[in-house]
C-alpha cells in the first residue's frame, strides 16, 4: 500500500511540475531585441512569418554585417528568395548567406555554428518565434564555439495551445539531451 501511493504522489508532483513549467515557458516567452543592439551576425531560422523582414531590418539597420537565413529550402533560388523578401539584391552578393542544410532546429544550430567558424563571428543575435527560441537558443548555444556571444530577438508568432505543448515538450526534451551531453 505504501509503494502505491508513493508513486501517485511522485507522478502528482511531477505533473505539477510540468503544469506549472508550461505556465512559466508561455507567460517568460522571450520578445524582440533592442534594435541597435550590435552583433557581428544576425542568423534567422526560417519556418514563421515575420522572422525574415525582422533579420533584414537589423541588417539595413547596421546592427549587424552579416546575415545568415539558416533552412532555406534548396529548390528555393536566389532570385525567389530575393523576390519574396524584399531583399535588395546587393546584400546577398555582400552581406546574405542562403543556408540550404538545416531541416530542424539541431541542423539550423550546426549550420549557425558553421557559419560562426567560417566567418570568425564572435557574437550572434538570433532572430526566430518567441515560442521557439528557448529550444532555439539552448540548441544554437550548445553548437556554438564557447566564445561566441548569442543575443534572442524573438518575433511574435501565436500558436495554438496543442502547438505550445508540443513546443514546451521538445524544449524539456532538448535540456534533457543536452543535460545528458546525448545532444552535443
Amino acid at each position: 500500500m505504501l509503494i502505491p501511493a508513493l508513486a501517485i504522489r511522485l507522478l502528482s508532483a511531477l505533473a505539477l511540475a510540468w503544469m506549472a513549467g508550461l505556465i512559466w515557458f508561455i507567460v517568460a516567452e522571450p520578445g524582440p531585441a533592442p534594435i541597435g543592439q550590435r552583433t557581428d551576425a544576425v542568423v534567422v531560422l526560417t519556418g514563421g512569418p515575420g522572422r525574415i523582414p525582422r533579420a533584414i531590418d537589423v541588417l539595413n539597420g547596421g546592427s549587424a554585417r552579416l546575415m545568415l537565413v539558416s533552412g532555406v529550402n534548396p529548390v528555393v533560388s536566389a532570385d525567389q528568395f530575393i523576390r519574396s523578401s524584399n531583399l535588395d539584391p546587393a546584400l546577398l552578393i555582400c552581406c546574405v548567406v542562403l543556408g540550404r542544410e538545416a531541416t530542424t532546429t539541431r541542423g539550423n544550430a550546426r549550420e549557425v555554428a558553421d557559419f560562426a567558424r567560417r566567418h570568425r563571428v564572435r557574437s550572434i543575435r538570433l532572430v526566430t518565434a518567441g515560442y521557439h527560441m528557448q529550444r532555439a537558443h539552448a540548441e544554437v548555444a550548445a553548437a556554438l564555439p564557447a566564445d561566441v556571444a548569442l543575443l534572442a530577438d524573438a518575433v511574435a508568432a501565436p500558436l495554438p495551445p496543442w502547438s505550445l505543448i508540443s513546443e514546451y515538450n521538445k524544449l524539456i526534451a532538448v535540456h534533457a539531451l543536452l543535460l545528458t551531453g546525448i545532444a552535443r
